[in-house]
C-alpha cells in the first residue's frame, strides 16, 4: 500500500480518549466505514493482497470483523463465515474460551462452517490488542477441519504484543505502538 493511501485510511479512523474507561484510546472505525474513499481503498488493498492466496473462505470475528470480512469475501467471490460470541449461532457449534482481564469469554463457529475439506481461511478483525480473541478464533477454524492461513487486522496495537500469541502469520495495515 502506498503511503498516501495508508494516510487516507489512518486519517479516517477516529480516536476517542478515555473510552470505555480512563486510559484507553478507543479506535473508532465507524468513521472509516462512512468514508467511501477510505473504505474502498482498504477493501481494494486487501483484495489485491489476498487474490493469489487461493482462499476458500474469509472468517470474521464478531462483530467488526463481519464488516470487513463480508465485504472482502464478496470482492474475492468466496464464502464468509462468522465467528460469534457464545449463544448467537443457531445450529450446532464448536466453542473456544479465551481469557479476559477479569474472567473468560467464549466464541463459537458452526460445526459445518466450511463445506470444503481442509479449506484455506483468512481470519479478519478490526483490531489486534492482546490477541486472545483472535487466538481462540484461529483455534476454532482448526477444530472444524480448516486451515487458518493468516490473520488480518486493520489496526494492531504492537505494544500489547498480541501477535506473539498467534500461531499463524499476522498482517496488520496500521501498526501503533
Amino acid at each position: 500500500m502506498q503511503e498516501k493511501e495508508l494516510e487516507v485510511i489512518k486519517n479516517a479512523i477516529r480516536t476517542i480518549p478515555n473510552f470505555p474507561k480512563p486510559g484507553i484510546e478507543f479506535k473508532d472505525i465507524t468513521t472509516l466505514l462512512n468514508d467511501a474513499t477510505a473504505y474502498n481503498l482498504l477493501i481494494n488493498h486487501l483484495a489485491n493482497r489476498y487474490k493469489d492466496y487461493n482462499l476458500d473462505y474469509i472468517a470474521g470475528i464478531d462483530a467488526r470483523g463481519f464488516i470487513f470480512g463480508a465485504a472482502l469475501a464478496a470482492k474475492l467471490n468466496i464464502g464468509f463465515v462468522p465467528i460469534r460470541k457464545k449463544g448467537k449461532l443457531p445450529y450446532t457449534t464448536v466453542s473456544e474460551k479465551y481469557a479476559l482481564e477479569y474472567g473468560y469469554d467464549e466464541v463459537e463457529i458452526h460445526i459445518d462452517a466450511f463445506k470444503k475439506e481442509n479449506a484455506r481461511v483468512l481470519l479478519i478483525d478490526d483490531l489486534l490488542a492482546t490477541g486472545g480473541t483472535a487466538q481462540a478464533a484461529s483455534n476454532l477454524i482448526k477444530k472444524v477441519g480448516a486451515n487458518c492461513v493468516e490473520v488480518c487486522f486493520i489496526i494492531e496495537l504492537t505494544f500489547l504484543e498480541g501477535a506473539k500469541k498467534l500461531e499463524v502469520p499476522v498482517y496488520s495495515i496500521i501498526k501503533e505502538g
